[in-house]
């Protein structure tokens, strides 16, 4: 069953992005961070990392990042493209990767995580320290920062509508919120979506911050 929320100018769907992509509109460009499909990965580690991935994930340890989705549809758009985490899947060789640097070493996770993109440009990287999340209130064991996704979308000037296909808790809808970008957002996992749909609204309340 898909729902279907509007809230300002941000359009969100909850349901499975294969279903929901062949009904949409034209958008200008995908900003994206799919799972990566580590779940298994996280699952099989130490005692002290899979009791802090499923405190995180509310006991469920993962079971959503098990497998890495199929992202032929996304790339058949042939729309300028972010995708985070494009290390882990096959995709085309190109130059434009971003790196976002997450300074503070003293992680299990990586130092640095990298996004796919379409850019015709040299890579590009990010700094920001991953504990500074915690600001924001971190919502998704994998949450990127709403800092990161707006620096994401200064690549992208010309996307008046931005689509993430997993969108997560939301914060490419946040950050084109911020932006006075139109966005679609859609998500399969239900609590997520309730997330995402509750930190789009009260970007919105809080008012546009960049002209």
């Amino acid at each position: 069953m898909i729902d279907k929320v509007q809230i300002g100018d941000a359009t969100l769907y909850h349901g499975d992005c294969l279903d929901i992509l062949p009904t949409l509109d034209k958008v200008d460009a995908v900003v994206t961070d799919p799972p990566y499909g580590l779940g298994k990965k996280w699952q099989g580690g130490g005692a002290h990392t899979k009791a802090r991935w499923k405190l995180n994930d509310g006991g469920r340890a993962m079971g959503w990042d098990a497998d890495t989705p199929d992202i032929s549809t996304i790339l058949a758009l042939n729309l300028p493209t972010i995708i985070w985490g494009g290390n882990y899947f096959d995709l085309p060789p190109r130059r434009g990767w971003l790196l976002w640097d997450k300074i503070v070493r003293e992680f299990t996770s990586g130092h640095a995580e990298m996004a796919w993109t379409t850019l015709d440009q040299p890579i590009r990287a990010f700094n920001y320290a991953h504990a500074q999340l915690a600001s924001e209130g971190k919502s998704h064991p994998t949450q990127k920062p709403a800092p990161l996704m707006l620096w994401c979308l200064n690549f992208l000037p010309d996307a008046q509508t931005v689509l993430d296909p997993f969108m997560g808790s939301g914060t490419t809808g946040v950050a084109c919120a911020n932006l006075g970008r139109k966005f679609i957002g859609i998500e399969i996992e239900r609590k997520y979506f309730d997330i995402a749909c509750e930190r789009i609204e009260a970007a919105y309340a809080q008012g546009r911050l960049f002209a």
